[in-house]
């Protein structure tokens, strides 16, 4: 048991070609996965936006090995950047989290048959190149209930004490009725900015910015609570499948124990004009010897 909690990290994933273009967000996952692996972290607990399921709980990946997890393609991405890529799936930890989930109230299974999504591994293989460390990854629930979903990272918040890494992989502006398709659709230029965003993806983007570092502790929780009710929040999010890795983290973040710590933002691009990823780390590594 370490008495220095691993930081969260929330990423901004965008779009799959986020997973083959270069960026100064591509560049801080890889610094976590650098960060992470100096430290010994013995392994990551993801939660996507890209698989929920039905009924009152959540579904917790447990497929046995990297030989049995399948990969969905990745529209836009040459399939040498992932099809290779080795996500080393371990029941053991995602029987950790069923375990912890339990215990705290939490209705949850174990699936051994989970088809991995680009939400996860495209942050993967920037964090680990070719092969990931010791990795599940906890559905949403389709109902998007926000409690349920900050008492999942809340129940699992001791994992940071156990040198587990706990990552959300959602969006900040994550709005694809909004974004303009044609930079990619025809010219494969994500990044391309032809017009500016509009104000309120701007003040949606800012607002977030602002909730998500300037509070801490249990203000945390709220500040990701209270940003659903925000009057700009369905421009920004359409649906509430990217949003709920947000009230993950910040379950898993905002104890009473994380008062003061430091929360940044310390990376962002923004793509398609109107998707904003910014990339949010709360908590600090334990400094090294």
């Amino acid at each position: 048991m370490s008495p220095h909690p691993t930081p969260v990290i929330l990423c901004s994933h965008g779009s799959t070609m986020m997973l083959g273009e270069d960026s100064s967000v591509g560049r801080f996952w890889q610094a976590v996965g650098e960060q992470a692996l100096k430290r010994g972290v013995e392994g990551v607990v993801f939660m996507g936006a890209h698989w929920e399921v039905g009924g009152s709980g959540v579904e917790i990946a447990s497929n046995p090995g990297k030989d049995h997890v399948k990969k969905q393609p990745v529209a836009w991405v040459e399939p040498s950047k992932y099809v290779d890529y080795e996500i080393n799936s371990s029941p053991e930890l995602a029987d950790r989290v069923h375990a912890a989930l339990i215990s705290h109230g939490v209705e949850s299974k174990l699936n051994p048959n989970v088809e991995w999504i680009h939400d996860v591994f495209l942050v993967l293989s920037w964090m680990f190149p070719k092969s990931s460390i010791p990795v599940t990854l906890i559905s949403t629930n389709a109902y998007y209930d926000p409690f349920l979903h900050v008492s999942i990272g809340a129940a699992l918040r001791g994992l940071r004490y156990e040198n587990i890494l706990l990552v959300g992989t959602g969006g900040t502006v994550h709005n694809l009725y909004r974004n303009k398709w044609s930079n990619v659709v025809l010219h494969r230029d994500n990044f391309a900015q032809t017009s500016p965003p509009e104000d309120w993806a701007l003040q949606f983007r800012n607002e977030a910015r602002d909730a998500l570092t300037m509070n801490t502790g249990p203000a945390l929780r709220r500040a990701a609570l209270r940003l659903m009710r925000h009057p700009l929040y369905r421009d920004a999010h359409a649906t509430d499948d990217h949003y709920a890795p947000v009230l993950f983290c910040a379950g898993a973040a905002g104890a009473v124990e994380d008062e003061g710590t430091v929360n940044v933002a310390p990376a962002e691009v923004w793509e398609l004009e109107q998707m904003c990823n910014t990339q949010f780390q709360f908590g600090e590594w334990e400094p090294l010897e």
